[in-house]
Formats: structure tokens, C-alpha cells, sequence
């Protein structure tokens, strides 16, 4: 688990899921796409809202997204689905210069990997300000809207980005999206709540055998890392 100071000297490639990872869930950005999500559940199935978010609940828990649910069981195509979901509020998001110097200093690619859009991620990848920082995104298209934790976009993504596992480190905010890159040999770090105490129940087990290391300040941490001979 976390200590001080963790060697990352091997690592190559770091990659790291967008909402709730690079910036902190006090932004509240999933707070609106889980009212477009309802939005869209009742417009397609005419249900109440509270109806909606309860389907809407259930097929993320069984199909890791909403829209894996919506086009396993009801056929739904997703583009409709994600132009709703993504069409959000961005002002919440502060600028991260600590994040931008933190991302600048460690050697090698990163990657944003997220079940969301390429362009929600550069959305919120100028709001923070670290666009400059990162080599490239794998989204949800790119995963053929297989989404995390599904084995399947791992695989494509290591192909798809040339990125040997066993030199990459993989950043979540859902330990159960880490298992994956575990059992391949990715370094995993999971990120949580600013407020340690304030656990939430999506985020899954901290203390699964797959979370090496947890912390709740993102460009901290990895300030922190060394990298033997390579800084």
C-alpha cells in the first residue's frame, strides 16, 4: 500500500482515468452527468426521474457503465446517449498548476484512459490545464463502448498506445478498475476523496489486493515518487 516516497523508476507509460481521478469529485461534474443520465432514462423508457435513477443505478452496476446496459439490453446506440451526458457545466473545474508540474515532471508517456469521451477528457484536461501534459486519450469509442472494468479495453488499449504493462502505472478513483492493470503488472494507485473519512461506496474496496497505493492528493503524490537515475 501507500509509503513514502514510492520507487516508480521502471515506470514508462502512466496512465490515468479522467473523472473523479484528475480532478477532485468536490468539482461535482458526475453530479451532472448522473442528471443527464436520468434525463435520458426517462425521455427513452417514460419513467419518473426517481424511476430513472434507479434503472440508471442498476444498469452501471451490472454492465460497469449506463450506456453498456442501455445498448446490451435495450439496444440504444450511444452516440445519442453521450452528446446528452457530456453536454455539462465545465466552471467548477479550477486550474491545477500543481497537477501541470507534477504530470511535467515524470518521465515517459502519459495516457488518459476513460469510459467517457475524447472530447469531455480534453474538456476537462483545459479547464484543469494540463492538456499540454499528455501524449494522448483512449475513450470510450476507442474501447468499441466496452467499458472498464470488462478485461477487453485494457487489452485494446495496450495495443492501440504501444504500452508494455509491466512499465506502466494505472491511476483510478474505482478500485475495481484497477484489478485488470494489476494482474497485467501495471503499478496501481487508487485516488480518493479529498476527505479521507468521506469514503465512497462507488470507489469499492481501498484495501483490495490489487490497490498498492492510495492517496486523496493526486499531484502530491506524485511529487513525491522517485525515479532513481532518472531525474
Amino acid at each position: 500500500m501507500s509509503g513514502a516516497a514510492p520507487d516508480f523508476s521502471h515506470v514508462e507509460a502512466w496512465v490515468f482515468d479522467l473523472d473523479n481521478t484528475l480532478y477532485p469529485a468536490s468539482c461535482r461534474l458526475f453530479d451532472q452527468m448522473h442528471v443527464r443520465m436520468g434525463e435520458y432514462v426517462m425521455r427513452h423508457f417514460n419513467v419518473d426521474y426517481p424511476a430513472a435513477r434507479a434503472m440508471q443505478r442498476d444498469l452501471f452496476l451490472r454492465h460497469g457503465t449506463t450506456l453498456r446496459g442501455l445498448m446490451v439490453e435495450h439496444g440504444h446506440a450511444p452516440e445519442g446517449f453521450l452528446e446528452l451526458v457530456h453536454d455539462i457545466d465545465y466552471a467548477s473545474v479550477p486550474q491545477n498548476p500543481a497537477l501541470l508540474a507534477a504530470l511535467e515532471r515524470l518521465p515517459g508517456r502519459k495516457i488518459v484512459f476513460t469510459n467517457g469521451t475524447a472530447k469531455h477528457a480534453r474538456n476537462v484536461m483545459e479547464r484543469l490545464g494540463v492538456a499540454e501534459a499528455f501524449h494522448g486519450v483512449f475513450d470510450i469509442v476507442d474501447s468499441d463502448h466496452i467499458p472498464k472494468p470488462a478485461a477487453e479495453p485494457y487489452a485494446k488499449f495496450l495495443r492501440d498506445h504501444g504500452v508494455d504493462p509491466v512499465r506502466g502505472a494505472f491511476f483510478e478513483d474505482i478500485a475495481n478498475n484497477l484489478k485488470v492493470p494489476h494482474e497485467l503488472g501495471m503499478k496501481t494507485v487508487l485516488v480518493v476523496s479529498e476527505d479521507e473519512d468521506d469514503v465512497k461506496d462507488w470507489q469499492g474496496d481501498r484495501d483490495a489486493l490489487w490497490v498498492q497505493h492510495v492517496t486523496h492528493d493526486l499531484a502530491g503524490f506524485l511529487g513525491s515518487l522517485t525515479f532513481g537515475d532518472k531525474t
